[in-house]
């Protein structure tokens, strides 16, 4: 249940900065919505669960947005099922790190852009700013491409065209944004729910041969020693932790009208971290369709599909039936709006937490969208489809270098007691977190280096 209008219970940030932050004045995270959901008191365990789930669904969008089915279409077109493990070990790195970025925003009253500002000096706090606006232009980039490709597909309408409609969405936010926080969460959980019907009826279709495909998930060397497979590993990896989901989940936890005690927050905690795993967890299940998929449909075909647009002509004449391209292409275009909603979202967050700047909504949306669709438009004109997919590569390149840059400041304030009370990193969430960011700076250092090579 949603109350009318959200009433937070502190003014300004003054009221509950922690011991270690740098004392500045700062409003609530997303202030519209903040505390806006009820957390019935006295509930059972059940009922308080629904209640916190939502923010996991919105998060796990980024995980499944068209950058990532690129990815998993030409790993599974290309080299079978062999790339499932690390879409499982992408996956849990991802519930291990929103599990942490939750913890932030709950435990300091404070989204991640908020308590970095609180943390550094300004011109490091600018800095960062310009560098996550740049990660949250890449998202959006591939949101655009993603929709302007469905539309193409789907309704003939050339891409040139689609990208111009996809301006469009930027209405359909602003209404959902009036409705009410909950219906963006029940919105956003219907599209994803949609996607996952589409891929599950698109690999019974394909009839993947089952005992190779558990193998899958099992991880091999040859991963490491394949440079074709180690590249797709890490484009997959690039891909699935995404810096604005960071940002994303610090703030939208706090939605809920839950109690800023010691107790209060530590039940806030448990919750969040249920709807965190079962969120991703459902976006992990997506991924590994959409790449078991690719591996049934494509793989020892001598096409060489990578491209969203030769999966869609593929899939009908491959699996024997009508609907297949059709319905790959509406979830694709449901993932793509889907991106779109937490993308003005986590641009509204750090716009307000890194220079404490604040703009309506729809002008926020219209700015993003329209330094979006430059390139694309650009790109579009002058190399048409193939361009395209190569700015969707990209995109995921500039989040990859931006991710480091969010990760950082991440564990650097959940490890410090000062500023993290009773909920900072325990020993172990610090080792692990640490050693799998450090892993994921090399890789991602790896991958880029790989692409440039290539140039």
């Amino acid at each position: 249940m949603e109350k009318q209008t959200a009433v937070p219970k502190l003014k300004t940030m003054e009221d509950a900065i922690p011991k270690g932050f740098i004392s500045k004045a700062h409003n609530v995270s997303l202030e519209e919505i903040n505390s806006s959901v009820t957390i019935p008191k006295n509930a059972n365990f059940l009922k308080k669960l629904l209640a916190f789930m939502g923010p996991g669904s919105l998060v796990a969008v980024g995980y499944v947005d068209p950058g990532n089915w690129a990815t998993s279409i030409a790993a599974g077109s290309r080299y079978g099922y062999s790339l499932l493990a690390v879409v499982l070990l992408s996956s849990v790195l991802a519930m291990m790190f929103q599990e942490i970025s939750a913890r932030l925003g709950i435990a300091t009253n404070m989204d991640l852009a908020q308590a970095t500002r609180a943390t550094v000096s300004k011109p490091i706090a600018f800095f960062l700013w310009i560098l996550t606006e740049l990660a949250i232009m890449a998202t959006d980039i591939a949101e655009v491409i993603g929709s302007a490709l469905a539309l193409n597909l789907l309704f003939r309408i050339p891409l040139i065209v689609g990208v111009v409609i996809t301006t469009a969405d930027v209405f359909l936010l602003l209404l959902l944004q009036k409705k009410g926080f909950r219906w963006i969460e029940s919105i956003v959980g219907v599209l994803m729910f949609s996607i996952f019907g589409i891929f599950f009826y698109e690999m019974l279709m394909a009839s993947p041969n089952w005992g190779p495909l558990l193998q899958g998930y099992l991880p091999t060397t040859e991963i490491i020693s394949n440079h074709g497979m180690l590249f797709l590993s890490l484009g997959i990896l690039g891909a699935t932790v995404m810096p604005h989901n960071l940002y994303l989940h610090s703030s939208i936890i706090q939605s809920r009208d839950y109690e800023r005690t010691e107790a209060g927050k530590k039940e806030a905690v448990k919750f969040a971290k249920i709807d965190s795993v079962l969120s991703l967890s459902g976006a992990f299940v997506i991924n590994s369709l959409i790449l078991i998929v690719g591996a049934a449909a494509f793989h020892g075909l001598n096409e060489n599909v990578g491209a969203l647009e030769d999966a869609y002509k593929l899939l009908s004449p491959t699996l024997g039936a009508a609907a297949a391209s059709s319905l790959f292409a509406v979830a694709l275009l449901c993932s793509g709006q889907n991106s779109t909603i937490t993308g003005t979202l986590s641009g509204q967050i750090v716009m307000e937490g890194f220079i404490h700047l604040r703009m309506k909504p729809w002008l926020r949306r219209m700015i993003t969208r329209i330094l979006a669709i430059i390139p694309v438009f650009i790109v579009t004109l002058l190399a048409g489809e193939s361009g395209t997919e190569s700015l969707l590569i990209w995109s995921q390149v500039i989040l990859s270098l931006q991710l480091p840059f969010a990760l950082i400041p991440l564990l650097k304030i959940t490890s410090d007691k000062n500023k993290m009370g009773s909920l900072v990193n325990s020993r172990l969430q610090k080792v692990l977190s640490w050693a799998a960011t450090c892993v994921i700076i090399v890789l991602n250092i790896f991958l880029v280096v790989s692409i440039l090579s290539k140039l």
